[in-house]
């Protein structure tokens, strides 16, 4: 990123302390917040890379900053027989843990406390790994997309969505008024952490996105790198293979 962003400016914790306290403290209203925040399109978006993956027929899958386990839980439709969803924050992933024993997808879905950075997992592990606006939450984002080479098997699909800046107007003016005002308003009235959805958008702003992001995918090692902007330009599915 051109610019650290970090949750709360006056904690003298890392970002990666940081981010997991943000998402511990919001785990309890994300989903509502998410559907609300995004107007339903993230369920949409999901479903694009469930497909895509499915005509892969992983055997196994890791999804990383699983947070609730959405993706983890729509993997289910690839017909995997082993989804890990690792997630920094306690909090999110017992949320999760509720959902997938509700689902009754517990004998497939592992639900586990991992770091991206420095994931616990032998190399050439999975079939495929996925990451869900997670990836600009990375505390080193080369580090962390090296671990996710290392841990998957040759031939291995790696899948990303993560939200981006459109670039056409009047889009992009509409997006930039939504996220920097509206966005961030919404989250202070529905959650509990004032400066969570600030950190969000802001975030979101200046991660690399688009051809800058398949550019670091490159260096990391990945070929067959390609970016699909999605609901004009506001999201962006990245995939590539090691």
């Amino acid at each position: 990123m051109s610019k650290k962003v970090l949750p709360y400016k006056e904690s003298e914790l890392g970002k990666k302390e940081q981010v997991k306290q943000m998402f511990d403290n919001i785990s309890g209203s994300y989903d509502g917040l998410n559907r609300v925040i995004s107007f339903g399109t993230d369920v949409k978006w999901r479903k694009k890379i469930v497909s895509f993956l499915a005509d892969k027929n992983p055997e196994s899958i890791l999804d990383i900053a699983t947070g609730t386990g959405d993706l983890a839980i729509a993997m289910i439709g690839t017909g995997a027989k082993k989804i890990v969803g690792l997630d920094l924050s306690p909090g999110m992933l017992e949320v999760g843990k509720q959902k997938v024993v509700k689902k009754k997808f517990q004998d497939t879905i592992e639900m586990v406390v991992g770091d991206s950075e420095n994931l616990p997992f032998e190399d050439n592990t999975f079939d495929a790994v996925t990451v869900a606006f997670g990836v600009r939450n990375f505390e080193n984002l080369e580090k962390g997309l090296q671990e996710i080479y290392r841990v998957l098997k040759p031939s291995g699909h790696f899948v990303v969505l993560e939200t981006s800046v459109p670039t056409k107007t009047p889009f992009k003016q509409g997006y930039r008024i939504y996220t920097r005002h509206i966005m961030p308003t919404i989250g202070k009235l529905l959650s509990k952490d004032r400066s969570a959805y600030s950190y969000l958008s802001e975030s979101a702003s200046v991660f690399p996105h688009g051809e800058a992001f398949n550019n670091i995918l490159d260096k990391i090692g990945f070929i067959g790198v390609e970016n699909k902007p999605q609901t004009m330009g506001v999201a962006t599915i990245y995939v590539a293979t090691k």
